[in-house]
């Protein structure tokens, strides 16, 4: 009776991309990670063949020799794959043994909280929001960063810039906040030209000040309305038994502090690309 060997166990890549930038992480079949990678963003809705490039660089940083592409299941959480179509253009571009490409929230709902039933209100450059019963995942917001992403990185800076032209053309106070971030742009005409070609990780460079400076009123106008936001998308999801919230991405942590109170808010077990991981493990067959 003919022997039959068992097939290799394969390496677990995963993979977290968004407007920001791109990182991936490699483990073995013994679940050590053993790879690292980056890359630039991952704007697989404008730009495919830069996501492309950004993504394929961050999985060859990972792998460097230490795996071959044919030995390797991976799991990418890509912001708008769900719009984008990428699951079906990007898929054929990778060389994996086995691949699986989802939007970032399903990813960040995996990291958020595991198998456990919630909510995950993920904010970075972008935002989306998501709910898990059972199993089940439901995802809404995310839709991009000029009709969507409420409260986002990218949303922040859009609005902070936007009230500082109204600052400046008498619409508004002139509080210290505008008036740093007016003499930093170089006034109303370095707003329009930086505008105009910014992309939204661009515009997120701007949130970091608006959260440190919380207390002036040019600030509190903007975060009332990106509060507003969030609590209506986490209501939107709640179930008549409410869920707990757990908050992730750059900007979860500032927000989870905002809404204390509001529902019962869980640290998040992981990150969106703990969650691509997982994923992958499953996919390896770890």
């Amino acid at each position: 009776m003919p022997i039959t060997k068992p097939e290799p166990a394969l390496f677990a890549l995963a993979l977290d991309g968004g407007g920001s930038g791109c990182r991936a992480l490699l483990v073995d079949p013994a679940g050590q990670v053993i790879g690292r990678g980056e890359g630039g963003p991952a704007n697989v809705n404008s730009d495919r063949q830069g996501a492309l490039t950004a993504i394929l660089a961050a999985c060859d940083q990972a792998l460097a020799g230490r795996a071959e592409p044919g030995q390797v299941a991976a799991v990418l959480g890509l912001a708008g794959a769900e719009v984008s179509g990428a699951r079906d253009w990007l898929t054929p571009h990778l060389p994996f043994a086995r691949v699986r490409v989802v939007q970032d929230a399903v990813t960040a709902t995996m990291g958020a909280l595991g198998g456990a039933d919630g909510i995950v209100a993920a904010i970075g450059t972008g935002s989306v929001f998501s709910r898990q019963i059972g199993g089940e995942t439901t995802v809404i917001g995310g839709r991009g960063p000029i009709l969507g992403d409420q409260a986002s990185g990218n949303w922040l800076g859009r609005q902070l810039l936007a009230h500082a032209l109204e600052a400046a053309d008498g619409l508004h106070p002139v509080t210290p906040l505008v008036a740093d971030l007016l003499a930093q742009m170089g006034g109303i005409s370095g707003i329009i030209t930086f505008a105009a070609s910014a992309r939204a990780a661009d515009f997120a460079t701007h949130a970091p000040m608006l959260m440190e400076r919380a207390d002036d009123p040019a600030a509190l106008t903007v975060l009332s309305r990106a509060d507003a936001g969030i609590a209506a998308f986490i209501d939107r999801l709640q179930p008549e038994v409410p869920l707990p919230v757990a908050f992730s991405g750059g900007l979860g942590a500032g927000f989870a502090r905002r809404l204390a109170g509001r529902w019962t808010i869980l640290d998040p077990k992981g990150s969106p690309l703990d969650g691509a991981l997982r994923m992958a493990r499953d996919l390896a067959g770890h």
